[in-house]
């Protein structure tokens, strides 16, 4: 234990390793589409492009994400420093520390920031880039509009805050965290029963897979990341038999240019009805 903790405490410093976590994960489940998909894919070129497309935002993501990590170690460090957060105010040991970081983690990235970006239309624009990908697989994961991304790193910051939890409790989480969102955006077709029961804990992917249903409510359903219990407890969870599933978007977006690059970075800019 004492070996792991080590190694999250200095992964930080290793940028490396965690884009090999990262596109590992995206590899692994890009190519176990093929094997097991959930649906069958329509592609407007072929799946190479469409990863091209969702990669080049991918990459944006993770250049804004490098330079708001700085941030978000610094103010840890600061946190550890001035006893500020959940973690020093109820002495948490270290295995409560870990735990009690990863419940804050994921209920203000995974669950409060996606709610916030759906239910507020000045960030749902940049949100829209995201749902607007009409065969949702393992690389839309990271699809996210620059803005986005900044906004998501507001959420990391806060919550860095709140849980006042050293930076191998936020290593620990970011890194899970990406397997998740490669997991649950891949396009594979798990046993009914195992995704059912998955769902009880976790976030699994046919959970998901409605969230990113074309209509509402379900494309304002199932926010979380890795656990599922913030959508049973804040009423948001529903589910959809994946037969029935249509991705993309019923307005805002015209899906017949859901691989278009440059006007999916543009179009959060322009005019957007409600």
């Amino acid at each position: 234990m004492e070996n792991v903790l080590d190694y999250f405490k200095t992964l930080e410093q290793h940028p490396v390793q965690r884009l090999l976590f990262l596109v590992g994960g995206l590899l692994f489940f890009w190519i176990l589409e093929g094997a097991v998909p959930l649906l069958e894919p329509h592609y407007k070129k072929n799946k190479t492009r469409h990863a091209v497309v969702n990669f080049s935002f991918t990459v944006m993501h993770l250049v804004i994400q490098t330079g708001i990590a700085v941030l978000i170690v610094l103010l840890a460090d600061w946190c550890q420093r001035q006893n500020i957060g959940l973690v020093h105010w109820v002495h948490a040991n270290l295995l409560m520390t870990i735990v009690l970081s990863f419940f804050v983690y994921d209920l203000f990235i995974g669950w409060m920031a996606h709610f916030a970006l759906h239910q507020t239309f000045a960030l749902w624009r940049f949100h829209t880039v995201h749902h607007a990908d009409n065969n949702v697989d393992a690389t839309t994961g990271l699809r996210h509009h620059p803005v986005e991304s900044i906004i998501r790193g507001v959420f990391f910051l806060l919550a860095t805050v709140v849980a006042g939890a050293p930076v191998y409790s936020l290593m620990i989480y970011q890194t899970i965290l990406v397997f998740f969102v490669a997991f649950t955006h891949a396009n594979i077709s798990l046993p009914h029963k195992v995704d059912n029961a998955l769902s009880y804990f976790f976030v699994s992917p046919n959970m998901h897979k409605v969230h990113h249903h074309w209509q509402q409510p379900y494309t304002d359903s199932n926010y979380g990341a890795v656990l599922s219990i913030w959508d049973r407890l804040f009423g948001t969870y529903r589910e959809l038999e994946p037969s029935q599933l249509k991705y993309g978007l019923d307005r805002y977006y015209p899906n017949e240019h859901d691989e278009n690059f440059m006007q999916l970075l543009k179009r959060p800019f322009g005019k957007m009805k409600t």
